[in-house]
């Protein structure tokens, strides 16, 4: 299926909720910020939430009169797998990377582009309700009984690309992190990853953490990244930066420079800690 040579990146998770559209389009600005030339897909015509993000920023840079590195977009306009591959090679001529977003469900289309990613990534918050769709854990143990239906349609997919054409699919798993978590349960979730990351050969990475700052920012389709076009920013919201840049690092791609904000690890974790007690002052309020 693949006719192009752009490094291609699939978000997928048939879970919604998970935050897979807006790591995904922090991810397409964070490689546009740094010169790459980049192509997106959205596949999901009919909640276009990438599409709608993009549609924002482009109205943003024209009434402020402004340059907002984006990627160039499209939305699936076909209805078979030829037109995916044809609308796929469209956009990624000439491109460094081609970003995919995918629905949150079983879609044929999101598996066609799964099987033709080199680096996959899966979105999931810290919960065994989001680990069920890689695998299944005893209820007693928590240890991990069986993979779940998608983890074995993933590893068939790796084991035919390795196969047809020697490439290795990147299987990365996104841990994102609710803002306010139980340690026990985030201890539980995280050996059971170790544990089926083993089994089944993907990365384990941290992702984002659960700021309000995601949600109002779509409005405007700004990211975190746009310096200079958010206003005055809390550390928190500095730490949330450097916390994404993290991620994108994480992600190993190639030709890829790692960015930051010069914070440190204690930083980033007295940020995080001054953003947990104003959610609940105002959640007391």
């Amino acid at each position: 299926m693949a006719s192009h040579t752009a490094h291609t990146i699939v978000f997928a998770n048939e879970k919604g909720g998970t935050g897979k559209s807006t790591t995904a389009v922090h991810v397409a600005v964070a490689l546009a910020s740094q010169g790459h030339k980049v192509g997106m897909i959205d596949l999901d015509p009919r909640q276009r939430t990438v599409t709608r993000y993009m549609e924002n920023r482009g109205e943003t840079a024209r009434r402020r009169g402004i340059l907002l590195p984006a990627p160039d977009f499209a939305v699936l306009q076909g209805d078979s797998l030829d037109a995916l591959a044809e609308e796929a090679a469209a956009v990624a001529l000439g491109k460094d990377f081609l970003i995919v977003d995918t629905p949150g469900r079983d879609d044929m289309f999101a598996r066609a582009m799964a099987a033709q990613a080199h680096t996959l990534v899966t979105p999931m918050n810290d919960s065994f309700v989001d680990f069920d769709l890689i695998g299944q854990v005893d209820a007693e143990t928590f240890k991990v009984k069986r993979l779940s239906f998608y983890s074995e349609l993933i590893f068939e997919a790796r084991k035919s690309r390795a196969k047809a054409d020697g490439v290795s699919i990147d299987w990365v798993v996104l841990r994102n992190r609710v803002q306010h978590h139980d340690a026990r349960n985030k201890k539980r979730v995280g050996d059971a990853l170790t544990e089926l990351s083993r089994r089944v050969g993907f990365r384990v990475i941290p992702g984002l953490s659960e700021r309000v700052i995601y949600r109002e920012l779509f409005p405007s389709g700004l990211t975190l990244l746009d310096k200079g076009h958010l206003g005055e920013l809390g550390v928190s919201h500095i730490a949330a930066r450097q916390e994404l840049r993290e991620m994108v690092a994480g992600l190993a791609l190639p030709a890829v420079v790692q960015d930051n904000e010069g914070m440190t690890a204690e930083m980033i974790r007295a940020a995080e800690a001054d953003e947990r007690h104003n959610a609940a002052m105002t959640s007391d309020a």
